[in-house]
């Protein structure tokens, strides 16, 4: 037929004219089902413990308050007791039979000491404090000048090998009676010249043999030494007793001091 040779062509023109209808065709969106939205199931609820009774607390114990106690009395305590290194001597203490007793302050009690101990007839010589108004003074008070104390010895001594007079006439050669309160450098009222007699016979003894000396014209100038009856008598501190024996090598003070001391009078 005349009309089969454009068959062909009629059937591209359609196919053609198809595809162009579907490119300007708007796009199907494509239905989204709808799923319902699930509640979670509320989680189960714990059971609840019943508390466990509580058990009826006890009232506390009454407590009784203490009863008030009378005070105690006062208790006056006594004075420290006086240790062995510091026992009081008083005047009129007992001595051995045929011995005195004279007490001396010559400056430094470590000079006079060294010396006396020496002497022929001397049997005990302890350092020590007389003169204050200070109970029990210790060295250190001693040295602020304010106890009223002198640094003396106390010498035991048999009158039947040296005299009272013979000591004294070496007292005056071991330190200088002449300065008040002054020995060298050491300067103070603990430093005085002074005798301290136990008896009337030794302050007669005393007087005589300080007028002896100024007569004499051994020094310059007149003694100022104190003649004054002996008081309570406190013995030093244990370092003190006997010091130049065991510290003319230890301290300069022995070197410097006592030993042209001792030198002088014939002793070292």
């Amino acid at each position: 037929m005349w009309f089969s040779r454009f068959v062909p062509a009629i059937l591209t023109a359609a196919i053609l004219l198809s595809a162009c209808q579907d490119t300007k065709a708007p796009p199907v969106t494509p239905e989204v089902e709808e799923k319902p939205v699930e509640t979670p199931a509320p989680a189960p609820v714990a059971e609840t413990t019943a508390p466990a009774p509580v058990a009826p607390t006890t009232p506390p114990a009454t407590v009784e308050a203490p009863k008030a106690e009378p005070p105690a009395p006062v208790v006056v305590e006594a004075p420290p007791a006086i240790s062995p290194e510091q026992k009081p001597m008083k005047e009129g203490q007992t001595v051995a039979q045929g011995k005195d007793v004279i007490t001396l302050g010559g400056g430094c009690f470590w000079c006079t000491e060294a010396v006396i101990e020496r002497l022929e007839g001397v049997s005990d010589v302890v350092s020590g404090y007389m003169g204050g108004h200070v109970e029990n003074p210790t060295y250190e008070q001693i040295g602020t000048k304010t106890t009223g104390h002198v640094e003396v010895i106390q010498v035991t001594f048999d009158p039947a090998k040296i005299s009272l007079d013979e000591l004294l006439d070496v007292f005056w050669q071991a330190h200088d009676p002449t300065t008040l309160n002054r020995q060298g450098a050491d300067s103070g009222p603990q430093y005085a010249s002074v005798i301290y007699y136990h008896s009337p016979e030794q302050r007669n003894v005393a007087t005589g043999s300080m007028k002896k000396l100024d007569a004499s014209g051994a020094y310059e100038n007149p003694a100022v030494t104190k003649i004054a009856e002996a008081a309570k008598f406190w013995v030093a501190e244990d370092y003190h007793q006997n010091y130049y024996v065991l510290n003319k090598d230890k301290n300069p003070y022995c070197r410097a001091v006592i030993s042209p001391k001792l030198k002088k009078l014939g002793m070292e």
